[in-house]
């Protein structure tokens, strides 16, 4: 008897199956990660299922990862990956969509992986001229940087400090601050002060001499708002000497939210508002190149567990990307 041709091998046959990034357990992700083969979703009603082009990492994914974030057994395994950007392989009744449709998945679940399914709600068309690498990593960041920004009113009679400034949040942060008319004082390593330069921000270095580098760098204007995406003592104690603490929003400094300064997870009311309201601007600034990503390097499968590790060390500045054709 001849033996049969897999299913999987008839191009008449549609595939049932698709590969995904998942973790068996909670540790470092050279130990935990694994890919499994999983059923390719169906779309129900209200729900699109979107073949993945690109897929955003992001520091989260890690702490998820190594169980920062909750430990649950129940569940394991993790699904990874926040967001992404690809093309719609099935829309169910009332979802608005149609197979073909270009799209963004954001907040996603379960993003790193050749399929990913989604309420309606999250998916989001893609402006035409926007590459699926940077409509995959814009939104994350993206909305994070505008709840800041919103937070404080921030506006042309603003001269802002940003802490983290060439990092994925921070340029943003300084991009649409100075859209807004706003002056920008930015820290970071100096091998990323020309990156700022570019973008209109006045660099300054963060470590020693930090207080009296932007009491250069502001001239004889006051600093009047502060937003700090990295969190450091030093950034909150200086942000403290140079604004009252309800004009210093940060995104990192959890253990000194006693001090009064206002920070941001996520969570309020306020803050789901101004991120989700965001959507649609970010994607178009990003369309018409007002806000720039950069790309540092893109990872598939094969070398998922070294982007994870690459991602929790120093990294290149700008966005890893996940390309499940990789």
């Amino acid at each position: 008897m001849a033996e049969k041709t897999p299913a999987t091998e008839n191009p008449e046959t549609p595939a049932t199956t698709a590969r995904k990034i998942t973790a068996t357990a909670y540790g470092e992700p050279s130990e935990v990660l694994e890919v499994a083969e999983v059923e390719i979703p169906r779309a129900r009603r209200g729900t699109v299922v979107v073949q993945v082009r690109a897929a955003g990492l992001n520091p989260y994914d890690v702490k998820v990862v190594r169980g920062q974030m909750g430990t649950k057994e129940e569940n394991l395994p993790l699904s990874l990956g926040g967001e992404a950007a690809g093309v719609v392989h099935a829309a169910g009744a009332d979802s608005g969509f149609r197979v073909g449709d270009e799209v963004v998945v954001y907040p996603a679940s379960g993003a790193l992986a050749e399929y990913v399914s989604s309420s309606a709600d999250n998916v989001h068309s893609k402006p035409a001229g926007l590459g699926f690498d940077v409509a995959s990593s814009v939104l994350l960041a993206g909305v994070a940087a505008i709840d800041t920004l919103a937070t404080l009113s921030i506006s042309e009679d603003d001269v802002l400090l940003v802490h983290g400034g060439s990092g994925s949040v921070g340029s943003i942060v300084v991009s649409e601050a100075l859209a807004s008319g706003a002056k920008v004082i930015a820290t970071a390593s100096p091998r990323n002060h020309e990156h700022l330069s570019r973008l209109g921000a006045i660099p300054v270095a963060y470590g020693e001499g930090l207080a009296e580098a932007i009491d250069a760098a502001r001239g004889d204007q006051a600093v009047t708002a502060v937003i700090d995406t990295v969190g450091s003592d030093e950034a909150i104690d200086v942000s403290l000497q140079l604004v009252k603490p309800h004009r210093i929003v940060s995104l990192a400094a959890f253990g000194r939210s006693g001090d009064g300064i206002v920070v941001l997870d996520g969570s309020s009311e306020q803050s789901k508002h101004f991120r989700r309201s965001a959507i649609e601007p970010l994607l178009e600034d990003a369309a018409a190149k007002r806000i720039t990503v950069e790309i540092a390097r893109r990872f598939g499968f094969d070398d998922a567990a070294e982007a994870f590790e690459e991602l929790a060390g120093s990294h290149p500045r700008g966005k890893l990307i996940f390309n499940p054709r990789a």
